[in-house]
């Protein structure tokens, strides 16, 4: 399966802007692996999930098919870095207590890292996806960014996208599935932390190399909705999927 690389465009700002998954998500599948010997966190991106594995696990490998992205990887001391596929990964069989894939399953060939996740995973191991879909801020704010999200930038989105607003839930997965409690990523942010977020989607990317940059119209609407607020709270529920292998 040839690989789609829609963020090595400007992988630091990808870093710099995209918000934290919350610890008690990741405490919760450590209490759910069968051991805290070792994780893999696939398609890492640039390390923001596999940072929070290290503080759980004994080892942690994060893998990425983006070479410009697993450079930015968390100098983290718990944490190895490769640049491998979803569906090829370099670790022995029935060698991982947890496999987890943050933001990015709707980019695989499911089949096939499906396939993959069960011959790394030890017995009872777990396999956990998980997506968020549009932020949230409250009021107006919300409105604009959905007008934006949808009929601005909406024809820009990769196809794969569609994958994300439905919350993974038409995906292939293990059948062993468990169902998780709510989780969230929340932040606290200035009106140049949304901006900068924003400017990370694909979407938004896709625009400006067809010479369109949607940004500008946006902000200067942000800035009349934003008021004297210093900072605003983000939300992002979370949708996962969890399952246990050979369960």
């Amino acid at each position: 399966m040839s690989f789609k690389d829609h963020f090595s465009h400007d992988p630091s700002d990808y870093r710099r802007h995209r918000p934290g998954y919350p610890v008690e998500l990741f405490a919760w599948l450590a209490e759910l692996a069968p051991g805290r010997d070792a994780a893999w966190d696939c398609a890492t991106g640039t390390g923001q999930a596999a940072a929070s594995l290290a503080d759980l696990f004994g080892r942690v490998w994060a893998s990425d098919a983006s070479l410009a992205q697993a450079a930015q990887g968390w100098p983290d001391g718990g944490v190895r870095f490769l640049v491998a596929g979803a569906e090829a990964a370099p670790f022995a069989s029935a060698s991982v207590d947890l496999v987890t894939v943050a933001q990015a399953y709707h980019w695989f060939d499911h089949e096939s890292f499906l396939v993959e996740a069960r011959r790394v995973l030890r017995p009872g191991g777990v396999l956990a996806v998980w997506t968020y879909r549009l932020l949230r801020l409250g009021g107006e704010i919300d409105h604009r960014l959905e007008t934006f999200y949808r009929d601005e930038v909406g024809s820009f989105w990769p196809p794969e996208r569609r994958w994300v607003d439905s919350g993974y839930a038409e995906l292939p997965f293990l059948p062993t599935e468990i169902e998780p409690p709510p989780f969230a990523m929340e932040a606290s942010w200035r009106l140049s932390d949304l901006v900068g977020y924003l400017g990370t989607w694909s979407a938004v990317a896709g625009a400006r190399q067809k010479g369109v940059d949607p940004l500008p119209a946006l902000v200067r609407d942000l800035e009349a909705m934003w008021g004297d607020r210093e900072e605003r709270r983000v939300r992002w529920p979370l949708v996962l999927r969890v399952a246990r292998a050979n369960g």
